[in-house]
């Protein structure tokens, strides 16, 4: 018989002592764990919610010392997805009490949740409902409570704050409790986001985000929910200024779109050239090679190019972007003394163009001029070789260390656009890689460009419009692009849109109302987007276009200082808008994600009100870099990091924003601001009905008919001027008809102030050119 050895029975002791231990420990913490979940939910829920978030999200906060020390707050934050408040929760270091739909919280593991955090449930269907959680939140703030509120009502379908709702103030009422603003930055993206179109169904498009919670100074009881609004969407602009690293370098980019789209389409034009994706990636590789070898000199920044919207004007300016040098898309409209101005400006020593393009040119330029078809007998095998490598066969990581593009800074210039000069030679716009990629940004989630879309690309790349959106963003989201040079060749246009089954247009009301004659309904047979900005949209011209073409216009607004992108209505076709509407017809739209406007007044301080018009300033990751070689000039533009527009505006209290004139268009009359536009609203009314123009063509190229400028006066300091084309009406009718529609004496030109012209000044871009009506008043009238 074999007998332990009496030196192992303590050891097995020790083990199953150390067993039952362990089990004891275990037990007390799951004890002490069921006893913190029944007896203290809040704290129970927050350790769950530090082990659940952490690993998911990095957290951070700006502005943490802006909370009130004491007493009892509203803390009104954006809505972008589905767990905001949890993350808010999560995030600030004091229980928020949320006013939230009760719907949502009818399962016993939310119901668990809500109770844990004392939030307040209401069902919007039932007024009682809401009425009993103001009266709740009310409550609370009167014992010292934070209340938490989302005023948007629902989550934002898109990224951009909606209309604020009433609930803020009617929480407040009886109160002397401040607002708090704040912004959750980080979660648009997210499975909890509406981002792609989708809620929870998608990839994840990170691992572990980042969020920043960003408050804002407490703001006085009695401050308006308009401004309350402005407020979170001034952190949100700040949010994005401040995370502009995060938007991709479009060089990088657009290798990677390209080489996923492969085969397919990608670009056409009306010259006949159609590229696939691939090969338009070998072909700018290709034409980099070349240009560096062939023309730039080390150290060359600056690049011009003087080409119309085509294909070669896109490779050109995307070869440019991959070599990492600045391009000045020209504007071929303008004056050799206009244009060199330009080149001295931004020290170009190279243009790219075309003979072909060039000989329809009376052009003298202070640089040196290449010829794109002078090059290609240079192009070599090994060209061709490395531009196929490049172009269908290294990692895009690996082309991104090659040449150099992971270097490339957020705030490093891609390009310089020029200002149309409507009131004074152009000023050189810096435009970063930020910028424009804020703006592709912006496009993709308001109008939601895909594969299945064909931009029509008529507006030129040296307007900045044509330049982010129809240049960068329709390459970089995947549609396939067509391009023409002349907006105003309807019948061309048309005959492209049918081709190629385009979907979007972007243009100016100009180049819209001179399709309604010239181009078929069927023509227009596969448009879904149509969205018209650079100038005020005339209210018959959204009718006109739907009745014609089957689809209605939107409006857009914006400058070339801010890359051009501010605000836009969604299209029809493109909305995801629920609760809330996302167009308003006579407005400009809302702002875009991580865009903020705010209308101070013409004279003194502070921000106004909801639709008391004043001067419109705008802020965010779109505000150009400044004007190239005129730091004075910057200066007075941007202050604060605010872009003064020169716009008169106003914001509705739905957050639509409306222009209603520009500084420039006003005239200082015994010591009263005069609107041009105004009058030439009416204007326009009164000789729309006088006759029509019977001659097509000159329906085609020139719509304007009606334009008021003005000229100094010495006795009430400036005086009106109106430049109209034929048919001419009478006097007393345009004074009639002025007086009924309710303009005072002081906006009614004299009868000895009308200048029958042949054509309106118009700049390349179709906007009425200021200085040239000016000009003709002028010498009609007198010298200053």
């Amino acid at each position: 018989m074999v007998r332990a050895s009496p030196y192992l029975v303590p050891k097995v002791q020790n083990r199953v002592s150390g067993l039952q231990i362990g089990l004891l420990i275990a037990v007390a913490l799951f004890i002490l764990i069921v006893l913190t979940a029944i007896f203290s939910p809040r704290r129970f829920i927050r350790g769950v919610f530090q082990l659940i978030l952490h690993p998911l999200y990095r957290k951070r906060i700006v502005g943490l010392e802006n909370l009130p020390a004491e007493g009892g707050y509203v803390v009104a934050s954006n809505h972008v997805s589905w767990i905001d408040g949890i993350l808010i929760l999560w995030m600030l270091p004091k229980n928020v009490r949320f006013v939230v739909e009760g719907e949502n919280f009818e399962n016993p593991i939310t119901k668990y949740l809500g109770a844990g955090f004392d939030t307040i449930m209401m069902k919007v269907t039932n007024p009682k409902s809401i009425g009993r959680a103001f009266k709740t939140a009310r409550e609370g703030l009167l014992k010292g409570d934070t209340i938490g509120i989302f005023p948007e009502g629902t989550i934002s379908r898109n990224g951009q704050l909606q209309a604020f709702r009433g609930g803020v103030q009617k929480i407040l009422k009886g109160t002397d409790a401040p607002i708090v603003p704040v912004w959750l930055d980080g979660m648009w993206g997210s499975l909890f986001s509406y981002s792609g179109g989708k809620l929870f169904w998608k990839w994840p498009t990170q691992i572990r985000r980042s969020l920043t919670l960003y408050i804002g100074k407490p703001l006085p009881n009695d401050t308006s929910l308009e401004l309350v609004r402005s407020q979170v969407q001034q952190l949100g602009a700040k949010a994005t200024f401040d995370h502009r690293h995060e938007f991709p370098i479009l060089a990088r980019r657009i290798i990677r779109v390209w080489r996923k789209t492969g085969s397919r389409l990608q670009c056409a034009d009306s010259l006949g050239t159609e590229v696939n994706a691939r090969d338009m990636l070998v072909r700018v590789f290709v034409l980099r090679r070349l240009l560096r070898r062939e023309v730039f000199s080390a150290g060359e920044t600056h690049v011009g190019i003087l080409l119309p919207p085509s294909v070669a004007g896109v490779a050109v300016n995307v070869a440019i972007a991959l070599d990492r040098r600045i391009s000045a898309n020209l504007n071929y409209t303008v004056s050799s003394k206009v244009m060199n101005h330009c080149i001295a400006e931004t020290g170009i020593q190279h243009v790219l163009s075309s003979k072909k393009f060039l000989s329809k040119l009376d052009l003298q330029l202070d640089a040196n001029v290449i010829a794109l078809d002078d090059l290609r007998e240079k192009i070599t095998t090994m060209d061709k070789l490395v531009g196929f490598v490049q172009g269908r066969l290294l990692p895009a990581s690996l082309l991104d260390r090659l040449l150099g593009l992971h270097r490339i800074d957020k705030d490093d210039l891609l390009t310089i656009i020029f200002t149309s000069g409507s009131t004074g030679m152009p000023k050189g716009v810096m435009l970063s890689q930020a910028n424009i990629s804020h703006n592709v940004d912006a496009i993709e989630r308001t109008i939601r460009l895909d594969r299945q879309d064909v931009v029509l690309g008529i507006l030129p790349f040296f307007h900045s419009f044509g330049y982010s959106v129809t240049l960068w963003a329709a390459n970089v989201l995947g549609p396939a692009c067509v391009y023409h040079f002349n907006p105003l060749d309807a019948r061309q246009v048309g005959k492209l849109a049918q081709r190629y089954r385009a979907t979007v247009l972007l243009g100016t009301p100009t180049f819209l109302r001179s399709y309604l004659r010239r181009i078929q309904p069927e023509q227009f047979a596969t448009l879904d987007v149509v969205v018209a900005g650079a100038e005020k949209m005339p209210l018959d011209l959204f009718d006109l276009f739907e009745q014609r073409f089957g689809v209605r216009p939107v409006e857009g607004y914006g400058t070339t200082e801010l890359s051009p992108l501010v605000s836009v209505n969604i299209p029809p076709s493109r909305s995801s808008a629920k609760y809330q509407a996302d167009r308003c017809e006579g407005s400009v739209g809302r702002p875009f994600p991580g865009v903020c406007a705010k209308v101070i007044p013409l004279e003194g301080d502070g921000e106004l009100n909801a639709d008391e018009d004043g001067m419109l300033l705008i802020g965010g990751a779109n505000v150009m870099q400044g004007y190239a070689n005129q730091a004075e000039l910057t200066s007075k533009a941007i202050q604060d990091g605010w872009y003064n527009t020169g716009d008169i505006a106003h914001v509705d209290k739905e957050g639509f924003l409306h222009i209603t004139g520009r500084i420039s268009r006003f005239s200082k009359i015994g010591g009263e601001m005069v609107p041009h536009g105004r009058i030439e609203e009416e204007l326009a009314k009164l000789f729309s009905h006088s006759g029509e123009d019977s001659s097509e063509e000159k329906e085609e190229t020139d719509c304007l008919r009606i334009c008021v400028t003005a000229i100094p006066d010495e006795k009430k300091g400036e005086r009106l001027v109106v430049l109209y084309k034929s048919p001419s009406v009478e006097y007393d009718q345009v004074r009639t008809a002025l007086c009924e529609a309710g303009l005072p004496n002081l906006f009614i030109p004299s009868a000895d102030s009308f200048i029958e012209v042949d054509q309106i000044p118009l700049l390349g871009t179709g906007k009425l050119d200021i200085k040239g009506a000016k000009t003709v008043a002028m010498q009609r009238f007198g010298k200053a």
